[in-house]
């Protein structure tokens, strides 16, 4: 009772849920197809273009980071990453390597100091490509940039003193 009044949601007003609920209730998503998808992240600005060093891949780019994506082999997510998302350096996709006291850069032919610009221009692209395909974005991932590789001095080594299980 709010009021003196009896509330417009009395038993008497509410109407029954149909057993077939569940039929009526239309999915929040929708799967897209590879196409699809990158006529989405074209929409959003994204350049998108094909990826001859991997089968099927397309390089995607934006904020002066990129990824690949080849189409995904399960239905559940229609692109999976070929090479994940990194900063560019000579139009390849740098590999984001954490040595404990600095992140660098890694191509196949330069390792370069990451700077703070970077770290932010594959963080915003991470997450803006994660919204456009619907990927699943994780917590730690939305905390900050997170490393391909990690690679501590004071720990290298240890990984061959461990006897095979």
């Amino acid at each position: 009772m709010y009021g003196g009044r009896a509330s417009e949601h009395s038993a008497e007003s509410r109407k029954p849920i149909p057993a077939d609920w569940k039929a009526t209730v239309s999915p929040r998503t929708h799967t897209r197809s590879f196409d699809q998808t990158l006529e989405a992240l074209r929409a959003h600005s994204f350049d998108v273009a094909p990826w001859d060093e991997v089968a099927g891949g397309v390089l995607v780019t934006k904020h002066g980071a990129g990824a690949v994506l080849v189409a995904a082999a399960d239905k559940g997510a229609p692109a999976a990453f070929a090479v994940r998302p990194g900063a560019l350096l000579g139009g390849q996709v740098a590999r984001l390597l954490d040595r404990g006291y600095q992140k660098f850069l890694k191509t196949a032919l330069v390792e370069l100091s990451a700077t703070a610009r970077q770290l932010h221009a594959i963080h915003l692209f991470s997450e803006e490509l994660k919204q456009v395909t619907g990927a699943i974005e994780l917590y730690n991932e939305s905390l900050g940039t997170t490393s391909d590789l990690y690679l501590y001095d004071r720990l290298q080594g240890r990984e061959d003193e461990q006897p095979a299980p």
